[in-house]
C-alpha cells in the first residue's frame, strides 16, 4: 500500500477528519486477550478502586492505537507511520454500563517535513480530559 494523499496537497494546518471511538468493558476484554495485558485494573472494579483510580481504566496502548487511527484513515495506509509517541495524561475511565467511553480524536498538520514527510499532531480526549500528551506521528506521503 501507499499513502493516498499527496505531500503537495498538504500545508500547514490541513485538519484530519475527526472520529470517535467508543470503549466499553467488552473492548476491554477482547483488547485484553489480543495482546496479553490481563492487568485487573482494567476489568475488575474492585481492584481499580483499591489502588486508587477511579473505575476501570482502558489499556494505554489501547487508547494510544485507538488515536493513530485518524492519521492511518487519513492517509490511507498505515505502513506511511514512520514515527508515533505519546504522553499518557489521563487514564480513559470505563463506567460499567452500556455507554462505556468515548475517545475523541483529532488530528492536524503540524509541519511539513523533508522526504514528504510531514508532522501530525493529534488531541485525544475522553469525558472532556485531555488523555494523551504530546501526540505526534511523522507520516510519508505520496
Amino acid at each position: 500500500m501507499t499513502a493516498k494523499i499527496s505531500y503537495a496537497d498538504v500545508e500547514v494546518g490541513t485538519e484530519l477528519p475527526a472520529q470517535t471511538f467508543p470503549v466499553t468493558r467488552a473492548t476491554l476484554v477482547q483488547y485484553a486477550g489480543a495482546s496479553g495485558d490481563f492487568n485487573p485494573i482494567h476489568w475488575n472494579e474492585r481492584f481499580a478502586k483499591e489502588v486508587g483510580l477511579p473505575d476501570v481504566i482502558a489499556h494505554g496502548m489501547f487508547t494510544m492505537a485507538e488515536a493513530i487511527r485518524v492519521v492511518t484513515d487519513w492517509v490511507g495506509d498505515p505502513g506511511a507511520v514512520v514515527e508515533y509517541g505519546v504522553r499518557f495524561t489521563r487514564p480513559v475511565v470505563v463506567a460499567d454500563d452500556d455507554k462505556g467511553a468515548v475517545i475523541e480524536v483529532s488530528g492536524k498538520v503540524a509541519a511539513k517535513l523533508d522526504h514528504n514527510t510531514v508532522r501530525v499532531d493529534l488531541t485525544a480526549t475522553s469525558a472532556g480530559q485531555k488523555v494523551l500528551g504530546a501526540s505526534r506521528a511523522v507520516v510519508r506521503l505520496a
